[in-house]
C-alpha cells in the first residue's frame, strides 16, 4: 500500500483491484487441469462481486498494523471458500438457484458434475495458498485451523444444513440467528480473524473484530432477506422471492419489513461501536459496515 492519502472509496477500489489480480493469479492452473474445469472455476470465482470477505481480511490486517501483501493470500483463500459455498448452495439438491450475480449459476452454465468439482477444487486450493504463502509458518497453521473450523460442520456447512432442515418450519428468532451466525457470520468472522492473525494481533483486538464480524454478518443477512422481498432482480443479480417459495423463515416474514430495517441499522451501529479501541485505524472497516447497510445487491 502506498503512502498517498486515499478516501474510503479509493481504498476499497484499490483493495478490490489487488484482490481481483490475486484471484486470477492463483487460479492460473497448469495444463493438467482440464480446460472445462479451469473455465468453470474462473467463471465462478471471478464473477463480478463485492469481495466483502477478502476486503475484511485486508482491512483487519491494516487495522492491526500489517501490510496488504502479507494478508492477500488469506484474503484470496476466504474468497475461494465463499465461492465454493455459493456454487454448491446453488445446486438443485440444495437451494436450486439458476441465477447468481446476474449470470447463470455454475451448474446451469456447465453441468451439475462440473459445479461439484469446482467446489471440490477450490477448497484444497484455498488451504494450499495459505500454507504456502503465509509467513511465518505458525501463523499459516493458525489461519488454516481457523478457516477449516469456519467452513466446517459446526459453522458454514452446519448452517447450510440447518437452513435446509428449517424449510417449511416455524423457527424462532434465536434459531434463525443461529443459522445465519453459522452460514453467513462464520466466514465474516474468520476473514477478519485471519487478517488479524497475519498481523500478530493480540487477544483484545481479536475479540473486538469477532464482535464486529458477528454483528456485521447478521446485518448482512437481514439486508439480504429484505432484498429478497423488496429488491430489484436486475440490481440484486439473482432470482427474488425464492425464500417464500421454499418456505424459509426470514427476518421480514418474522419481524416485518420496518422492524427488520431497524434491526439491520442497530446491528451496523453495534458493529461500528465494537471497533472503538482501534480508533482511526478501523475507519475503513466502519465504512464497509455502512456499505452493507446501504447495499442493493
Amino acid at each position: 500500500m502506498n503512502t498517498k492519502t486515499v478516501t474510503p472509496i479509493d481504498l476499497s477500489l484499490e483493495l478490490r483491484e489487488q484482490i481481483e489480480g490475486a484471484l486470477r493469479g492463483y487460479v492460473a492452473f497448469d495444463e493438467d487441469c482440464p480446460a472445462k474445469l479451469r473455465e468453470a472455476i474462473e467463471y465462478s470465482l471471478l464473477a463480478p462481486g463485492k469481495r466483502l470477505r477478502p476486503q475484511l481480511t485486508l482491512l483487519a490486517a491494516l487495522a492491526c498494523g500489517a501490510e496488504i501483501a502479507q494478508a492477500l493470500p488469506a484474503a484470496v483463500a476466504v474468497e475461494m471458500i465463499h465461492a465454493y459455498s455459493l456454487v454448491h448452495d446453488d445446486l438443485p439438491a440444495m437451494d436450486d438457484d439458476d441465477l447468481r450475480r446476474g449470470r447463470a449459476t455454475c451448474h446451469k452454465k456447465y453441468d451439475e458434475a462440473t459445479a461439484i468439482l469446482v467446489g471440490d477444487a477450490l477448497i484444497p486450493r484455498a488451504f494450499e495458498i495459505i500454507s504456502r504463502e503465509i509467513k511465518p509458518a505458525e501463523r499459516a497453521v493458525r489461519c488454516c485451523q481457523e478457516l477449516a473450523r469456519a467452513a466446517g460442520a459446526t459453522a458454514l456447512v452446519g448452517g447450510q444444513a440447518a437452513d435446509l432442515d428449517g424449510e417449511f418450519r416455524d423457527l424462532s428468532v434465536t434459531q434463525l440467528e443461529s443459522i445465519h451466525r453459522r452460514k453467513t457470520g462464520a466466514l465474516f468472522c474468520v476473514a477478519l480473524r485471519m487478517g488479524a492473525i497475519v498481523a500478530n494481533a493480540n487477544d483484545e483486538q481479536l475479540a473486538a473484530l469477532d464482535q464486529y464480524g458477528q454483528h456485521l454478518g447478521l446485518a448482512f443477512q437481514v439486508v439480504d432477506d429484505l432484498l429478497d422481498v423488496s429488491g430489484s432482480e436486475g440490481e440484486v443479480g439473482k432470482r427474488l422471492g425464492k425464500d417464500l417459495e421454499k418456505g424459509k423463515t426470514t427476518y421480514p416474514a418474522m419481524l416485518g419489513i420496518q422492524a427488520s430495517r431497524e434491526r439491520a441499522e442497530q446491528l451496523i451501529d453495534d458493529a461500528c461501536q465494537a471497533l472503538g479501541s482501534f480508533g482511526e485505524a478501523a475507519a475503513p472497516l466502519r465504512e464497509l459496515a455502512l456499505f452493507v447497510r446501504q447495499r442493493n445487491r
